[in-house]
Formats: C-alpha cells, structure tokens, sequence
C-alpha cells in the first residue's frame, strides 16, 4: 500500500471513531426556545400537560415558599478527532457540543414561569491544556 493511501485510511478511521454521545431527557433533543415557547403557557399548562410532553422531570426541588421546581436537562458532545491520534491525543483532547436546560416553577399545578437554555460546551483535557 503507498503512503498516500495509508494516510487517507489513517485520516478515515480518526474521523469513523471520533463519535458523539448524549445524555439526560430525551425530549429535550430537539426542543429549541421558541419551540418550547409554543408548548408552555404560564398559567395555564399543568403539571399533567407537562409530564405528558417532556416525561417525568431529572429533578424536583421547592422553593422556600413550597413551590415545584422541575428541572430537565439535555447534552450532547462529539469527543474531538484530536483525541484519537496517538501521542499528540495525549496532550490535546477534549469535548465540544451543547447542553439544554427547562427549569419550570409551578404554582399549585400551573406553570408560574419556565425558561429554556441552550448554552455551548467545550471541554479541553490533556497534558498540554
């Protein structure tokens, strides 16, 4: 095999293996402010309503005036292809995707107020950083 090749497949599985994941609430994926803004009416969407379009909540915590809040969250990252080639991975690795957070106050059932972020990530490991 000439080297040209042996590059160009070397070129081709970092890119193959450098892969993404995800984690929390599923629902959230493809939810964007204003998409968001079109589900949740404050003081009218119930807790019910809620539950039904973004499933059971990552965390329910109360105010200290004994009001709901629930907490969704949402990640996606892409380890970069750095990462993968040897030696240099050692000193320059890192994540970058985005991260998505609904925190809704309920007041009795209704929502009171909600809001949605979307907010970059981008980790860096290594020797070097």
């Amino acid at each position: 095999m000439n080297k040209k090749w042996s590059i160009a497949l070397v070129v081709l599985s970092v890119l193959v293996v450098s892969g993404c994941a995800s984690s929390g609430n599923k629902h959230l994926q493809k939810e964007t402010e204003t998409s968001v803004q079109t589900k949740i009416q404050e003081g009218k969407t119930t807790k019910t309503e809620v539950k039904g379009m973004f499933g059971s909540p990552d965390s329910v915590n109360f105010t200290d005036g004994g009001k709901e809040v629930w907490k969704y969250t949402f990640a996606k990252v892409k380890v970069s292809g750095k990462s993968f080639i040897p030696f240099y991975g050692l000193f320059h690795n890192g994540t970058t995707g985005t991260k998505k957070e609904l925190t809704i106050l309920f007041d009795g059932d209704k929502v009171q107020k909600y809001t949605m972020a979307e907010s970059a990530i981008d980790t860096k490991s290594g020797w070097a950083d």
